[in-house]
């Protein structure tokens, strides 16, 4: 009896030991993505961090949990990243007419008029997705045929990169454009001295000055929407690459409320009045959303010829693209903002914006430094300017997909030698020995697979070409999985606490059914997500 009594007080003395903890992840293949890229397969969290990675047998001595899960050797990676984005533009698209994919004007004219049956009552009929380059006459579409079948309803067609847009003469009338209508760092497309209903770049602020606001019901659904879509492709931070101060407010209102859950990395958009706020407010930072950076316009898009190339378009010899804010403005902001402890993201397509914004930031950065400045896309770079990425500490936040997207028609635009230039991926990462990959969705798709393949792969999504696109630039497994967290983190200036799964940072990770880091290359964007955790909370599980 005494040594049965002693067994069972040294059984309940072991209990008592352990330290009691959230949750148990055992059984599982887990890329830590730390410092040294290593493995284990458990880990515990508590009160929403990491408290200790490592192996079960020894996880399972020290701790006990009020909840485990067995992963039967499911491979596990830190939440995914998603370091430039529309976050909430991805929520009004998803309300909108889907135009992606459409092969002909024709397609899309058909898609409009299901989704205006659909939608009957809805005061404008807007859409995106559109891709002049994905048609068989690959020229800007006109309005003619939307007046035909839409002479009373404002239509406002958004190119996929949203730097380019088809309105119909209803819109044209409402906003008060004539084929004299100017604008800086904008286009409003003439030809024979008619107007065709083309809009590029600032030219579209003409007809967004003249919708509709949508109230903060509308919003609300559509953000609630944006978070859905992103969680189920395993995103646990997301951005929002240009936003204003209602818009972040609102967002942090829902945080708060617990109905947003995914984290935000709100990028100002900016202007006189935002850069005066927030620089004097300064950094605003919660668990979920972290303001601290200005997103600046250099130049357009390619596929719209708004970038700003050093010399004329290929397949336009009279056009080398414009720039969206002028030197004099770029100079002014970058001086305001590097005054304060912001950050700058300026979106450059174009060798010639590259090259202009690179010297600006030098201006100020000097040489090696921690500000972070950001170029984004980074398309198109002469082989003089990626230096000084190096020189400066610039960061390189790519979308590998845009490469993907582009590379059908890219020689057309830049030419056999300047293509070579372009989507530059591993020379930049080289420069700082990181670089940050995200999506731009809705302009690509949203899920992050899609980029970590088209960095290493360098193929579409039918795996085209054999052997992969100008592969010098290519990234490695390893380095393209670093660049959708922890690099995309320290992008973000949230390294220390998000990016990889270690002891003491927030438990974001997401574990999928097959492992990216092993499987063959063609397989990979039909991985599945089974399940986003963020914070160690369960926020999406595949049924």
């Amino acid at each position: 009896m005494k040594k049965t009594l002693l067994f069972v007080f040294c059984i309940n003395l072991v209990f008592a030991q352990k330290k009691q903890v959230d949750l148990l992840v055992h059984h599982a293949h887990v890329y830590t993505v730390d410092t040294k890229f290593s493995k284990a397969d458990a880990f515990v969290v508590n009160d929403g961090v990491f408290l200790e990675v490592g192996n079960y047998s020894d996880l399972a001595k020290k701790y006990s949990a009020k909840s485990t899960l067995d992963l039967q050797n499911k491979p596990v990676y830190p939440g995914f990243y998603d370091p430039h984005s529309h976050f909430l533009g991805l929520g009004q698209m998803l309300s909108q007419c889907d135009l992606v994919g459409a092969k002909s004007f024709k397609e899309i004219l058909t898609r409009l008029q299901e989704f205006r049956k659909a939608n009957p009552n809805q005061e404008w009929l807007i859409g995106r997705g559109w891709d002049q380059n994905d048609w068989d006459v690959k020229v800007f579409p006109n309005k003619d045929d939307l007046d035909q079948i839409f002479p009373n309803v404002p239509v406002m067609l958004t190119r996929i990169d949203g730097h380019a847009m088809l309105v119909n003469s209803k819109v044209i009338q409402m906003a008060k454009i004539s084929p004299s209508s100017k604008i800086s760092g904008g286009d409003v497309e003439v030809v024979d001295g008619q107007l065709t209903g083309i809009l590029i770049d600032n030219a579209m602020g003409l007809v967004k000055r003249v919708m509709p606001k949508e109230d903060e019901k509308v919003k609300r659904q559509q953000i609630l929407a944006a978070q859905a879509e992103s969680l189920k492709y395993g995103l646990t931070t997301v951005s929002d690459a240009g936003i204003g101060q209602d818009d972040i407010e609102l967002m942090m209102k829902m945080h708060k409320e617990g109905s947003l859950k995914i984290r935000d990395y709100a990028m100002v958009s900016v202007g006189i009045r935002n850069v005066e706020y927030f620089t004097k407010k300064g950094i605003i930072k919660t668990d979920r959303m972290n303001v601290r950076s200005f997103k600046v316009y250099a130049d357009g898009a390619l596929g719209s010829r708004g970038a700003v190339l050093l010399k004329p378009y290929a397949d336009q010899n009279s056009n080398s693209g414009f720039l969206l804010t002028s030197k004099n403005e770029m100079d002014k902001y970058f001086s305001q903002i590097y005054k304060s402890a912001y950050q700058v993201n300026t979106h450059c397509i174009g060798d010639s914006a590259n090259r202009l914004v690179l010297d600006l930031y030098g201006k100020y950065l000097k040489g090696k430094n921690d500000r972070r400045w950001r170029i984004e896309h980074c398309q198109v770079v002469n082989p003089a300017d990626v230096p000084k990425f190096g020189k400066y500490s610039v960061i390189p936040s790519i979308q590998a997909t845009h490469a993907t997207s582009d590379m059908y028609w890219a020689e057309e635009r830049l030419g056999k030698e300047r293509v070579r230039h372009a989507y530059p991926f591993e020379a930049l990462r080289k420069q700082n020995g990181l670089i940050a990959n995200g999506s731009d969705f809705p302009v690509e798709f949203v899920n992050p697979l899609f980029g970590f393949h088209s960095a290493v792969a360098r193929q579409d999504n039918n795996n085209w070409p054999a052997g992969g696109f100008q592969m010098e630039n290519a990234l490695s497994k390893e380095n393209a999985l670093k660049a959708m967290t922890i690099w995309s983190a320290y992008a973000n200036f949230e390294d220390k606490e998000r990016g990889s799964i270690e002891k003491g940072k927030m438990a974001d990770f997401v574990v999928l059914e097959e492992d990216i880091m092993t499987i063959d290359l063609s397989k990979i964007r039909s991985v599945k997500v089974n399940a986003t955790y963020i914070g160690g909370e369960k926020v999406f599980t595949r049924k």
